[in-house]
């Protein structure tokens, strides 16, 4: 089961928010979307969630279209929006049981209970919203998202304001409630979504500039895995170059050398493969690699909106 984005396109006036956007996200999958203010991930989320309607092109939820089966598709999507919601005079157990008879769940004081401490809100559950930290308002905001255990979350900067304790807690109850849901993952922390996604869709100015696991969005970028190695004893360079598609980009006495592989294999298996079929000691191995940081400037950078 799974989200199907299919050419989704937003207008505003004159001004194109989206263009055509396509991808998919099965069920067990925490997919990063990020991109500069302005690149459209928040109408696109508000969009997939039925909040507000695209101008053209077509989004299936759980086989739900959701301009047409718009209730069924609410039905079954969890949504934190940017900026969180809540009723601040209300206590939070007060807040959660009326999201609950919204959602028409029965019985609701036991669902309550048992989302506060999923949630970890027990020890605060007894104040009003407006007494709580951020870390704790936003724990309400996730409440309220999967009370009626949906099968797909929508996180809009879920862990914007946190301090480092907070921002610890929420990732690692993200985790936990994404193991049977597809979840949708908008954040500026980019630490947070290399610890928490298994895919990041990068937009910008409205178009998907990138739609990659982490692990392969450096090579991506980059242009290949980049190896840095030193043998022990000088090595003859169409040794390297028989290793495939690889490309020196550096050497040094022909023992110290950059390499960089366009291929799909892994280039450090193969070198260590030639040292040992050589009888020739690596004394250095590394692999270059941009974080996710440097991925999104590299596809970003003096794009932006």
């Amino acid at each position: 089961m799974s989200i199907i984005v299919s050419d989704l396109t937003k207008r505003y006036g004159t001004q194109l928010a989206i263009d055509s956007l396509n991808f998919q996200v099965n069920e067990g999958e925490i997919v990063g979307f990020l991109g500069p203010n302005g690149a459209g991930k928040t109408t696109t989320m508000k969009i997939i969630t039925g909040y507000i309607p695209g101008s053209g092109g077509k989004v299936t939820v759980y086989d739900n279209d959701v301009s047409e089966q718009s209730e069924q598709t609410k039905a079954i999507i969890g949504y934190l929006p940017e900026h969180n919601p809540l009723y601040l005079d209300m206590y939070v157990r007060e807040y959660l049981g009326m999201v609950a008879r919204i959602h028409k769940i029965n019985p609701v004081k036991a669902e309550v209970e048992r989302v506060i401490q999923t949630t970890g809100l027990t020890i605060e559950s007894h104040k009003k919203i407006k007494e709580l930290s951020k870390g704790y308002r936003q724990r309400v905001g996730l409440a309220q998202a999967i009370i009626h255990n949906p099968k797909v979350l929508i996180l809009d900067e879920p862990t914007s304001g946190l301090d480092p304790n907070q921002l610890a807690d929420i990732r690692l109850l993200i985790k936990t409630l994404s193991k049977d849901k597809i979840v949708i993952f908008s954040s500026h922390i980019m630490q947070e979504v290399e610890a928490l996604c298994t895919r990041v869709i990068i937009l910008n100015k409205g178009v998907i500039v990138a739609d990659d696991p982490i692990d392969r969005l450096t090579a991506r970028v980059s242009g290949g895995q980049v190896v840095n190695i030193t043998f022990e004893q000088p090595i003859e360079e169409d040794k390297i170059m028989a290793l495939g598609s690889v490309e020196i980009t550096a050497s040094e006495q022909n023992t110290t050398w950059t390499i960089v592989n366009h291929g799909t294999n892994d280039l450090r298996k193969e070198l260590f493969d030639l040292a040992v079929s050589t009888q020739n000691r690596v004394l250095m191995l590394s692999e270059d690699k941009l974080d996710i940081e440097g991925v999104f400037q590299s596809l970003t950078q003096n794009k932006g909106v």
